[in-house]
Formats: structure tokens, sequence, C-alpha cells
């Protein structure tokens, strides 16, 4: 927070912040640990994905006490790479069927009734996952009210083009917009 308060201090404009989850509390995943491989319990609209909702809710609320907001929250960070990722590392696995789901039927509708106008962003994962997980989460009309762009990952884009996945998906939902959240240098070893 004090880091972030600087970061806003010394901008000349405004910075628009985003968050984004790697995990939930282990009790409520299917592998009960924060690492590794495992999902949240149960399916949308139970208590687990319901109290994973509301988590989203009471961070916004515990940052804004300290005059911190965020523009946008994205639903977890690279979802498919819970299927993939080493086993130390903390993550939850969604397929776009369930992060449809779970925007649709718990996230979305506890974003809308708190006080934040928070946008909400989904994918957060690599750009080959486009247009597919566009189709299945904006194709739903409920999740797609609530969803206001899509955060995408570059480490992957070499292997597809621009035209097959981000103007693809432009083309499909142009009322959604496209927005890289994660990039770095040095990725791979070559």
């Amino acid at each position: 927070i004090p880091l972030l308060r600087r970061a806003l201090a010394m901008s000349k404009r405004p910075l628009l912040l985003f968050a984004s989850p790697w995990t939930a509390p282990a009790w409520m995943k299917s592998n009960g640990d924060v690492r590794g491989k495992g999902t949240l319990k149960g399916k949308a609209g139970d208590k687990y994905h319901k109290t994973w909702a509301n988590y989203f809710i009471k961070f916004l609320d515990e940052y804004g006490k300290h005059n911190v907001t965020f523009w946008a929250v994205t639903a977890q960070n690279e979802p498919l790479a819970g299927l993939f990722t080493p086993p130390q590392a903390p993550t939850i696995a969604f397929t776009a069927a369930q992060q449809r789901d779970f925007i649709a039927q718990d996230l979305g509708p506890a974003l809308a009734r708190s006080p934040h106008r928070t946008r909400l962003l989904m994918l957060d994962d690599q750009r080959i996952h486009l247009p597919h997980w566009a189709k299945v989460v904006l194709g739903n009309a409920t999740a797609a009210r609530y969803v206001a762009g899509l955060a995408v990952h570059w480490y992957l884009d070499a292997i597809v083009p621009p035209g097959c996945s981000l103007e693809a998906t432009h083309k499909l939902f142009p009322d959604h917009f496209l927005l890289y959240t994660e990039a770095c240098t040095g990725f791979f070893m070559f």
C-alpha cells in the first residue's frame, strides 16, 4: 500500500490499477492446498463460489480503507495454467465454462451489488485460448453483461498470429476491449 500510494502520488495522470488472484484459500480448493492442480470445490452458485466472490469484494473494501481503488479485477490469473503448473505454484484451475458460470452466478453479481465500480476482466491467460474462451464466456448473455474486457498474456504469441486470436475475438465481441495484462522479457532461456 505504501508503494502504491507513492506511485499514485508521483504520477502526472491517474493510474488505473487492476488485481488478479492466484489462488483461493486451501479449504476452498479441491486439492486442499493453495498450491498445485486444484479447482474451487463444488460448482458455480454454491457456498465455495459465493465465498470466493465475496473475497474479491472484501479485498476491494480493505484497499478502499487505504484510499486505493482498483479500476479492474480479473476472474483468475492464468486459469488454464492450473492444469499444467508445477506442483508448488499457487493457482486455481478453471475451464472457460467454469469461469463463465462463476462470473454469471457469483462474481459478476457480487461486484454489481458492491459499492465498487471496479470492472471485471475475463481470461487473463495466453491469447492462444482466443477466440474459443471468449465464445464460451461472452457467448452467455448473463456473463457478458458483467465482463468489461479480456485480459491477455503474451508468452505464447509466437504460436498464434494476432489475426487468428485478437482480431477474430474483436470481430466477434467488439464491445469488449482486449488488454495485455502480463508480459516479461527473458521468459524463454533462448
